[in-house]
């Protein structure tokens, strides 16, 4: 009996102890709940894909779009202004060729600068800065009082013109992935206005009141375009590899306000560890192969797109079409002076003929638009390159063939329908693989 009533208080502590076994294994099973919630996290690109397509990008690609337009005016002034001051300052070939070298020059140099000060201080302020770069040194060349000062400050606004390509890393960070080869190759409609805005104000500008005015009203859209910024954040991507994910958070938060849409779940990260605005990083072996290919191939189109541009204004200004009854052949049988026309300070204005074969060649730079549109998305970013890049290889070389007026401006309308194609496209892969 003694014994029984020893055992009988043990069993009171061991079915305690059970039960405190049991509340820690609850305590615990709830803490795991709660960290698997905390661990849940999105990017900024999950972010983008949630939110969808609204009426931000809608906004995002009139303002950025437009960027096109001040873009194409600076760099189609250089064509339309050549054969003016050749003829003002009396310049020989080789110094009209000089003002579009030093351009371009000043376009690739601070192209790099640029490109890491935006890693570094973000693409919204690099890309506002350049527009009053850009803007600036515009209107200055309107007063050049020499042709050395004409070629520096047109120097200034390559440098300038280069950032504008900011707006369109914007654009692509901030755009949903499938819709970005339907958007994308859609803004060189911007580009082509901007074209054949230039070529219409120079037909009645330059004729008239001189190609200062033309320079001068010319600055005009860069100069709106940069009040409208304001309407534009920063990246959210840039703001999360600098570590301040509470602006990225806000900015994408903004934009589903916007877009009446929601944000995805968890907590927001970067995904990318890396050092940033490394130039040293594009030769990792990595993503040397990669880089070399995108560099020769980002060469070529280059070269070949602003080459047909240029290539057009000297053939218009020098009437090198070379057919019975018209070019060289057309001057000599009507009394034109030969040598004039071989002299390295030929003065010859464009008359509104060649305003017109400008204007209907550049329309061709939306021709194949739909197409480049079908092809990027069906076909993928390489093959549609590869076939637009052949094209543009056959039609330089039909150009060397004799032919009419109708042949030639039928072989550069189609010539630069393919060189557009091939920057709509190289730019998004650019974007998508360089990320």
């Amino acid at each position: 009996m003694a014994d029984k009533e020893k055992e009988t208080p043990s069993a009171i502590p061991l079915e305690e102890m059970e039960a405190q076994n049991q509340e820690p294994a609850k305590e615990q099973k709830t803490c795991v709940g709660e960290d698997a919630v905390q661990e849940k996290t999105f990017t900024v690109e999950d972010a983008v894909e949630t939110i969808g397509f609204g009426r931000f990008h809608i906004a995002l690609f009139m303002i950025m779009g437009s960027t096109g337009v001040t873009e194409a005016m600076e760099i189609m002034l250089i064509a339309v202004v050549g054969p003016v001051i050749r003829c003002e300052w009396q310049l020989g070939n080789w110094q009209v060729a000089l003002v579009t070298t030093m351009v371009f020059f000043g376009y690739m140099v601070s192209s790099v600068i640029f490109g890491i000060l935006a890693d570094r201080y973000g693409r919204w302020k690099i890309l506002f800065f350049s527009f009053i770069w850009g803007a600036y040194f515009s209107l200055l060349t309107s007063f050049s009082p020499s042709y050395i000062w004409f070629v520096f400050l047109r120097t200034m606004v390559g440098c300038g013109v280069s950032g504008h390509v900011q707006g369109l890393v914007i654009k692509t960070e901030f755009l949903p992935k499938k819709y970005r080869g339907y958007m994308l190759p859609l803004s060189q409609v911007f580009w082509l206005a901007g074209s054949l805005l230039i070529i219409g104000l120079a037909s009645v500008i330059n004729p008239t009141i001189g190609w200062r005015w033309l320079i001068r009203i010319a600055s005009i859209p860069g100069i709106f375009l940069i009040l409208a910024f304001k309407f534009i954040p920063e990246s959210a991507r840039y703001h999360v590899s600098c570590g301040n994910e509470k602006a990225a958070l806000a900015t994408l938060q903004w934009i589903a306000k916007m877009n009446h849409s929601v944000m995805p779940e968890g907590k927001l990260v970067d995904t990318v560890e890396e050092k940033r605005g490394r130039l040293k990083d594009l030769m990792d072996p990595k993503y040397l192969r990669t880089t070399l290919q995108i560099w020769i191939i980002w060469l070529s189109i280059s070269f070949a797109y602003y080459g047909v541009i240029l290539a057009s204004a000297e053939l218009l200004e020098k009437n090198l079409v070379c057919s019975t009854g018209q070019g060289l052949a057309g001057k000599e049988e009507t009394g034109g002076d030969l040598e004039e026309m071989r002299s390295p300070c030929l003065c010859h204005l464009f008359a509104p003929s060649d305003y017109q074969i400008m204007f209907i060649s550049t329309v061709g730079e939306i021709a194949l638009n739909p197409l480049n549109i079908l092809g990027i998305n069906l076909l993928g970013r390489r093959l549609s390159l590869t076939i637009t890049m052949g094209g543009t290889a056959v039609f330089f070389l039909l150009l060397n063939i004799c032919s009419s007026i109708t042949g030639l401006i039928g072989f550069l309308f189609i010539l630069r329908a393919f060189v557009a194609a091939n920057f709509n496209t190289i730019y998004i892969y650019t974007a998508e693989q360089m990320k």
